[in-house]
């Protein structure tokens, strides 16, 4: 949520923002609520304060002039009690309203109208020239029985998939090696709780648009969590940190969950996307000098775990129209899968400025002891799935056996999945 004062001294910028992302919000009429809403606070300040005065002269009054005092107050009564009501109506219009503005793009977002105008800012590595034709993921895990969708779909139906033996241990791997990594750089290990409750997420600015996304469990009032960041934002909310105890910086494992509502028909195949998955994710809070730093931390943190697995890949500078309502600025990674012959997410790091802690109330003192809010931010460190088609699909041999990184051999029992294993 943006500050309402920022909004008054800025609405052309604000209105620009929204534009920018393709949001539909009306800022001059947001402007005109909120300038209602005042003046009644105003109204109902002077009934009270008329009311204080009359209450004070009463003890002085004589019999006729009490009565007098009495007749005026329930004449204030009922012109406060409809005003109060007036004012509890616009409360709620000028909530809703405040709570669609997206957070405005930082200024060197590239702008664009779809997620086709995303700027690719640079590729790394090269891509395996295979002299054989490639399998994809699930070809490939199927040979080795560590991947299993068909039993899945038997399960719990579509969009779910078992992984096993050496693909649970290469799992466990990633997250040892993120864990491993991220501690030795001042991140806190954490596992998060997989629910969260409605107002907490709402919070987090995820439910004005992408609601569907969300599974939720009426009978609890609980959504589950798409994404640990989800969860680590909200557990801060209404305190106050010291600056010297920032940046205070989380590394989180968790499952995922999403319904995948908007992708009917898409990437089907294999476990490319699935309804639950799980994810390693980093999360900072720092004082907003230090947020763009901190954003630059965090995609450099994910440029390195890419390339210490040997991944080719290729970095994006996300534009305004694919930035989501929280995010200011965001920086994508995409890992070259061969055996769809192109570039796929695997990584996003956000800069959500003061928009989730403003809602959060999540603020730090300041060196002259004021407060102000802290700047939040997010980071994929591994999404566990897509990290493991990229390691199969890439480091496979015409055999079909399949080489591991390096980087993950002190953390498994076998430096390659053999042919027939």
């Amino acid at each position: 949520m943006l500050d309402i004062q920022y909004i008054r001294e800025n609405p052309k910028k604000v209105q620009e923002g929204a534009d920018k992302k393709q949001v539909d919000v009306d800022i001059d009429k947001l402007l005109k609520v909120d300038k209602k809403r005042r003046e009644l606070i105003q109204e109902v300040e002077d009934i009270r304060a008329k009311k204080n005065k009359a209450s004070k002269k009463i003890a002085a009054a004589d019999e006729d002039e009490k009565k007098e005092i009495i007749e005026e107050m329930q004449e204030l009564d009922k012109e406060n009690e409809g005003k109060e009501e007036e004012l509890k109506e616009v409360e709620q219009e000028f909530e809703s309203l405040m709570k669609k503005i997206p957070n405005p793009p930082l200024d060197d977002v590239p702008y664009g109208e779809t997620d086709e105008d995303n700027k690719v800012i640079k590729q790394i590595g090269e891509r395996p020239d295979f002299d054989f034709e490639p399998k994809d993921h699930l070809e490939l895990g199927e040979m080795h029985d560590i991947i299993d969708t068909k039993r899945a779909s038997k399960t719990s139906g579509a969009r779910f998939g078992f992984l096993k033996g050496q693909a649970v241990q290469i799992q466990f791997a990633l997250v040892n090696l993120a864990l491993n990594e991220l501690t030795e750089k001042g991140f806190t290990p954490i596992v998060t709780p997989e629910m969260i409750r409605p107002e907490m997420m709402e919070a987090m600015g995820y439910t004005e648009r992408g609601r569907d996304e969300i599974f939720y469990i009426e009978k609890d009032n609980l959504f589950m969590a798409g994404t640990s960041e989800q969860v680590i934002g909200p557990m801060h909310a209404d305190e106050i940190f010291e600056k010297e105890d920032l940046p205070k910086r989380y590394v989180g494992y968790s499952s995922c969950f999403r319904r995948e509502a908007g992708s009917y028909g898409k990437d089907t195949r294999g476990i490319l996307r699935l309804h639950q998955f799980d994810k390693v994710e980093m999360f900072s809070f720092t004082t907003p000098d230090k947020s763009p730093e901190e954003h630059e931390l965090l995609f450099e943190i994910e440029r390195e775990m890419m390339e210490k697995l040997e991944i080719p890949h290729q970095l994006i500078d996300i534009c305004t129209a694919d930035l989501g309502d929280p995010a200011a600025k965001k920086y994508d990674i995409e890992a070259w899968m061969p055996g769809q012959q192109r570039y796929r997410e695997t990584h996003s790091t956000s800069n959500c400025t003061d928009f989730q802690a403003r809602r959060l109330n999540t603020r730090y003192r300041k060196d002259d002891g004021s407060l102000e809010h802290v700047h939040m931010l997010n980071g994929t460190l591994f999404a566990i799935g897509r990290i493991l088609i990229a390691i199969l699909e890439n480091n496979q041999n015409e055999d079909g056996s399949i080489d591991m990184p390096e980087a993950l051999h002190k953390y498994l029992p076998f430096t390659k999945i053999e042919n027939g294993s």
